[in-house]
């Protein structure tokens, strides 16, 4: 049985000398992908990223972290250092994050309900979920 391919099969490649060959690396270039949806990359890295549950404090521990937060504003005049872990709501979906920030707290502004730090930061206290005083 012929193949119907056979003729042409051992042919070599014509070479014209007005169009030289193109590199190897320019050759390979027109085959790299490209992103035929704009953004859809970016829409399927952001619905695969993890976010973390807010944990609301009940009984005990959320004794203890009043008892914690009373003895921050009792010792507030000396401006104590502290590591507080607090939930940072995530700005595009559902969830967020737990941060520890360290530093010396400065004011316990019991009208915003905020604990402001030396370096400006400041902190919700509804979003604190422990604070240990260093």
């Amino acid at each position: 049985m012929s193949d119907k391919y056979e003729k042409i099969r051992n042919m070599k490649r014509p070479q014209f000398a007005e169009f030289p060959p193109m590199p190897l690396r320019d050759r390979a270039a027109q085959f790299s992908p490209f992103a035929a949806v704009v953004g859809y990359g970016d829409a399927v890295m952001e619905t695969a990223r993890l976010t973390d549950e807010k944990v609301n404090l009940h009984g005990d521990a959320a004794f203890e972290l009043d008892l914690d937060l009373a003895r921050l504003r009792e010792m507030i005049a000396e401006q104590p250092r502290v590591k507080v872990t607090y939930f940072v709501p995530d700005e595009r979906k559902a969830g967020g994050k737990y941060v520890e920030k360290e530093g010396v707290v400065r004011r316990f502004d019991e009208v915003e309900r905020v604990l402001v730090f030396k370096d400006g930061a400041s902190i919700s206290i509804s979003e604190i979920r422990s604070v240990e005083i260093l």
